[in-house]
């Protein structure tokens, strides 16, 4: 399907809901999303958001609600177990395209951590992370400053992608995907791509602002931001993303983004950072 819009960020975190990707694909549709990524249930650590779940279970469940070609499985681990090599060997066997990561009680460049990251690096996968204030109820933001996702210089060949446009530290997004564009032509040895990932974050009175900063900056992003919506595979929110799309296509034609970039952001952009453009 040509110029398809995807939706970068839908979460899982309905452990007892049976998979029903035909009925989420037909709410997307109703919004104007023709698919996109599916974020697998949280890891043990992050049981704030629902109960714990082995993770041969999680695996199942990611793999069953992705089974259409239009959904691209993401795994959510928690990079500090003592198996995380192993669990991701065992997600990528089973067809996950990536991996999601949210640092809530470890910063990015924690060595066990990084151990995780390349290894994922090296199977060529890439990595979602959450970035910006998380809303978890407890002492945890600043874990997700961008500032601290520069220790990811340190893992060869890893693409990642920060969310929410790390609100509301936007403005110190901006100056590490510059940091990192500049990394590559100082360092022969620099191959990390950074991605960014639009999903509110950032609430409709900053929106503008915000944009405006990330397409104005002068640094080319057009080949590296993607558009998504937090939205739940239970109850897809329709009129949600419907609003989304309207605002960003608005907002980003009134700052002349071009009709090509405008593509990029609605769907290239996704397949190249998974590896499938």
């Amino acid at each position: 399907m040509n110029h398809q819009m995807l939706d970068c960020h839908i979460h899982i975190l309905t452990p007892d809901q049976a998979p029903d990707h035909k009925r989420l694909l037909a709410d997307m549709r109703k919004a104007g999303a023709s698919g996109g990524v599916i974020i697998g249930l949280p890891p043990a650590s992050f049981r704030f958001l629902c109960r714990p779940v082995p993770f041969e279970q999680r695996l199942r469940n990611l793999v069953n609600w992705t089974r259409s070609p239009d959904f691209f499985p993401l795994f959510w681990i928690d990079p500090t177990e003592s198996d995380a090599a192993a669990q991701v060997n065992r997600c990528i066997a089973a067809g996950v395209k990536g991996f999601k990561v949210i640092c809530d009680h470890f910063y990015p460049g924690d060595e066990r951590a990084v151990r995780t990251f390349k290894h994922i690096a090296a199977k060529k996968k890439p990595v979602l992370f959450h970035s910006g204030i998380l809303w978890d109820g407890r002492v945890s933001s600043k874990y997700n400053r961008p500032a601290e996702f520069e220790a990811l210089f340190e893992v060869p060949g890893l693409r990642f992608m920060m969310a929410h446009m790390s609100w509301p530290w936007c403005d110190e997004l901006v100056a590490v995907f510059g940091k990192f564009l500049n990394a590559r032509s100082l360092r022969k040895d620099m191959d990390v791509e950074m991605f960014v990932d639009l999903t509110p974050g950032t609430p409709p009175i900053y929106r503008e602002e915000a944009l405006k900063r990330l397409f104005g900056s002068g640094y080319d992003v057009s080949r590296n931001v993607c558009f998504g919506t937090d939205c739940m595979v239970k109850g897809y929110d329709v009129k949600w993303t419907r609003s989304w799309i309207k605002r960003d296509k608005s907002i980003l034609k009134r700052i002349a983004v071009s009709a090509g970039t405008l593509t990029n952001i609605f769907g290239g952009n996704l397949k190249r950072f998974l590896g499938l453009a």
